[in-house]
């Protein structure tokens, strides 16, 4: 085996020659929730409960397009993929049947990714549980073994999905989230975290629903890390670990009264039940529940909503139901038909008493009360020891990337056993306002995070005016994050695997003006944020390759992906400068302070800007032609890609278009392994852009990153002393978000007044 590209030290990753390395990364791909054969996007209802026979091959994209994807990533200066695969496109067909023709898909495009050197982690992704229940993830059987009928969810509410929605274009915005606090998925993860525990009862093949469920789960996941490392040239080259399961859920672990809505429960939109209401909706009785929605001001109780199921029950008939389908065999003290709930004595069917509305709350062998991080570091960390364990057995050097419940609190591990040198705190960001109201609120905003620390004596204090202190907030708020993972897991290295923003924000005007400029600003707030929270790095959500105007994503009317084939290129210059062609250039060398512009002098060209390299083969011209890209200018960012010493801080200032970088170095760059820095070609075209450094001589050139056609990355290489450095990298100012428009679009006072009126009402609330 090859020595791994990439090792854990301490707080940070590093090459082979001991430079940190960034991880700067993308998702890919959000295509990979949807089954391809046949392809059913979550509006489709035709076959969507056809899920035994499935297939994911082809997901994230086939063979035949690999190269045009993983080079235009390349391209726009990504170094890292989160690789999203999901339990049930490897254990569709039933319990144990592996789709073998979907794993050496899956290493097939692993082998294409590595040869346009990315570094690349495995992501089991889920949302929601299952497509079944209105998300991805585990396969359609898994929601069978919980005693569940998927196809009679929609009648009770336990779950909400597009693809049997009345009308799915019509699907409400984000009420997909809220399926975590409906029946199916509270009932779902309650027994997969804790089943034995608190569904003693549900016994399957002799042993409980929790064992059942997780031991499939990590099997199948073992089961793809044993095939790749089979292959024998993945493992430390391309692969360089495994993600915990993704956004884990307690369902109703430590829930303090099902009769309740939980002050926690933050998401509330659409029909509101409570959990029992939830039960009581399932059993097929009529329930009264309130309804919600999101304003301006954040969320309010809209009105009620009669839930009547008119008899039908989201629960497993005994009468048409057998087990035998997938052969398993239920224990008899799990009786179908009934909620499993009543059949642990937590309500009455007969009369719609409940008698446990704590149930849930004390452990039932200690009493301890439950909360966030009981779960967090009992339920969730028992079931991280047997994931790891089963990776590691496969292959002992995999990094961990840890992924705890976003905006909690992480595991308290630091200084045990589990305190493990090869492990990554893997947390996500998503700023909820804009998500929910697909608005880009740029005069004001809410430090989410601060509020769920108690950090304020009053929630309007938590309130953030101006663009300036929203940014900032973000920025606090990552940093916090990151700070709390030091202090809770220990020293290591923190990456932010999920942040992003919606691109149809005001109703999709971008795709009749093709002006980003909304989303522009988003994209900006949020990697200056990761930026400035000293993050090792972060993988951007989303790469979509089936990205369309009107469906978004595909999914759940979600539409985050930074690509779009119906939207258009960004402007072109004059080609680039191959890298031997700066064999003359003349470099700063040992002169703090000074600026040098690169100009005709030194350089014949200047490099592409939608490309970053000559096209090479048609392949490479058919990737530029048709990529699109959205506020294109926010994300291809400069940012440091390999550094000798240690990064203290770096940041772009899009609106300047200005990179600084700063460093501390314990000796002199080696003159073979220089400090790396990724510099975009559409911010820094060579003949426009100036450099000035504390010391050291710099070049800046194209360099070829693999893959068919090159997929060269314009890359500033900087050899500099020791001690502290900085560099100072100043190139040409865009419009941001311009489009057909041509223009910057900038609020009028009008619209700023109302922005600042409403965080004003907002501070007295």
């Amino acid at each position: 085996m090859a020595p791994v590209r990439i090792r854990v030290d301490g707080t940070t990753f590093r090459d082979t020659q001991n430079r940190e390395i960034n991880l700067h990364g993308i998702n890919v791909a959000g295509d990979t929730k949807l089954p391809a054969h046949p392809d059913i996007p979550s509006h489709r209802k035709d076959g969507f409960f056809e899920g035994d026979t499935v297939s994911f091959v082809d997901r994230p994209f086939s063979i035949e397009e690999a190269h045009t994807h993983f080079s235009r990533l390349k391209r726009w200066g990504y170094n890292t993929i989160r690789y999203l695969f999901t339990w049930e496109a490897l254990e569709h067909a039933g319990p144990g049947k592996y789709d073998e023709e979907y794993i050496e898909h899956t290493i097939k495009l692993l082998r294409i990714a590595k040869g346009y050197g990315f570094y690349v982690f495995m992501d089991p992704h889920q949302d929601v549980w299952s497509r079944f229940t209105g998300g991805s993830g585990a396969p359609m059987w898994t929601v069978y073994a919980c005693g569940l009928d998927p196809k009679k969810l929609h009648a009770t509410q336990a779950s909400l999905v597009q693809n049997n929605w009345d009308d799915p274009a019509n699907f409400p915005k984000m009420i997909w989230a809220t399926n975590y606090t409906r029946l199916a998925c509270q009932a779902i993860f309650t027994m997969f975290f804790a089943g034995k525990d608190f569904a003693p009862k549900c016994v399957i093949d002799g042993v409980n629903i929790q064992d059942y469920l997780q031991d499939h789960f990590v099997a199948a996941c073992k089961h793809l890390a044993q095939r790749i490392h089979e292959a024998g040239d993945l493992e430390g080259e391309v692969v360089i670990g495994y993600e915990t399961i993704n956004e884990p859920n307690k369902g109703m672990i430590g829930h303090p009264n099902l009769d309740e809505v939980p002050e926690e429960q933050r998401l509330k939109k659409g029909t509101t039940p409570t959990a029992f209401q939830s039960m009581l909706a399932g059993s097929g009785k009529p329930v009264e529940v309130p309804t919600w929605d999101f304003g301006g001001l954040g969320p309010y109780k809209s009105g009620t909503e009669l839930i009547d199921p008119q008899g039908t029950t989201a629960w497993l008939d005994p009468q048409t139901w057998d087990d035998s389908k997938y052969g398993w065999k239920r224990a008899e003290s799990w009786k179908l038909g009934e909620d499993i709930w009543a059949q642990h004595g937590v309500w009455n069917p007969d009369n719609d008493e409940l008698k446990q509305p704590q149930y849930f709350l004390k452990h039932p062998s200690s009493g301890e009360t439950i909360d966030e991080q009981f779960y967090i570091n009992h339920y969730f960390m028992d079931h991280y020891r047997r994931y790891k364990k089963a990776i590691r057995d496969v292959w002992s050097d995999a990094i961990m990337f840890m992924q705890p419940c976003p905006f909690e609190i992480p595991p308290k591990i630091k200084g045990t056993k589990d305190d493990d040198p090869n492990l990554v705190f893997a947390s996500h960001f998503y700023d909820g306002i804009t998500l929910i109201t697909k608005k880009w609120n740029r005069y004001w905003n809410v430090d989410v995070l601060g509020v769920l620390r108690g950090r304020y004596s009053s929630p309007a204090f938590a309130l953030k005016i101006g663009e300036n202190a929203v940014r900032n907030c973000f920025r606090d708020q990552l940093s916090a994050i990151r700070q709390e993972g030091l202090d809770y897991m220990g020293d290591h290295p923190c990456i932010f695997t999920e942040i992003g923003i919606p691109y149809d924000m005001d109703d999709k005007k971008a795709y009749e003006t093709g002006n980003y400029f909304s989303q522009s600003l988003a994209v900006d707030a949020n990697h200056y944020a990761v930026e400035a929270s000293k993050a090792n790095g972060m993988t951007w959500w989303l790469y979509t390759v089936g990205n369309n105007h009107y469906w978004g994503d595909n999914w759940n009317g979600e539409d985050l992906s930074i690509y779009c084939p119906e939207d258009k290129q960004v402007p072109t210059s004059p080609q680039a400068a191959s890298t031997s062609d700066l064999a003359d250039q003349q470099s700063l060398e040992n002169e703090p302070r000074r600026s040098s512009r690169v100009g005709p002098n030194n350089l014949q060209k200047t490099l592409s800007v939608d490309s970053m390299s000559p096209p090479s083969s048609a392949a490479a011209a058919s990737a530029r032609d048709s990529a699109g890209y959205r506020a294109a200018e926010a994300f291809i960012r400069p940012y440091p890609i390999a550094t000798h010493g240690k990064v203290t801080s770096n940041n772009f200032d899009l609106k300047n278009s200005i990179f600084k970088f700063t460093l501390t170095a314990s000796s002199p760059t080696p003159q073979d392994f220089p400090t790396e820095v990724f510099l975009p070609n559409f911010h820094f075209p060579t003949q426009q852009t100036q450099v000035e450094v504390s010391g050291g001589k710099w070049t800046i050139g194209l360099r070829e990153t693999g893959g068919i056609d090159g997929a060269e990355q314009q890359v500033l290489r900087w050899w500099h002393g020791e001690g502290e450095q900085e560099i100072t990298v100043k190139g040409v100012k865009r419009q941001r978000g311009a489009g057909e428009l041509g223009a910057e679009q900038e609020e009028d006072d009008g619209y700023l007044k109302q922005y600042l009126e409403m965080g004003k009402q907002c501070a007295v609330m």
